[in-house]
């Protein structure tokens, strides 16, 4: 280093907690945010007044999300936020009606064991 002092070096100018008001948590709703929940902008959402009124980070959320369907894990890894945070702040818009969170589908249930057994025996059978 020639000692100059630059952002990238000093890391985050603001900490993870204060992002989040020191909470670890999210909301009220109970929703588990998994890394590869869904989140989308509610269309009937909020208007752009009270989208104004929310931080830089949620901001940063909702412009992430309004483009496409985004997972938790994307979100962090574009907004450059640690998930934890990025899970209080969804917490934050669902409970203001900014966002929808939903499950991915399900990856289709393995067939039954015995019914495997039996294809096998049916081509056994060949």
């Amino acid at each position: 280093m020639n000692g100059q002092w630059y952002d990238a070096d000093a890391g985050p100018l603001v900490r993870p907690y204060a992002m989040t008001g020191g909470r670890t948590k999210p909301g009220l709703h109970g929703v588990r945010f998994d890394l590869i929940a869904l989140v989308v902008v509610h269309a009937d959402g909020p208007d752009a007044v009270a989208e104004s009124l929310l931080g830089p980070e949620h901001r940063a959320l909702l412009g992430l999300c309004r483009s496409e369907t985004q997972s938790v894990a994307e979100l962090a890894a574009d907004a450059d936020l640690p998930v934890g945070v990025v899970r209080v702040l969804l917490g934050d818009l669902l409970e203001g009606g900014h966002v929808k969170v939903s499950r991915p589908v399900p990856p289709a249930r393995l067939p039954d064991e015995r019914i495997l057994r039996e294809v096998i025996e049916g081509l056994r059978a060949l």
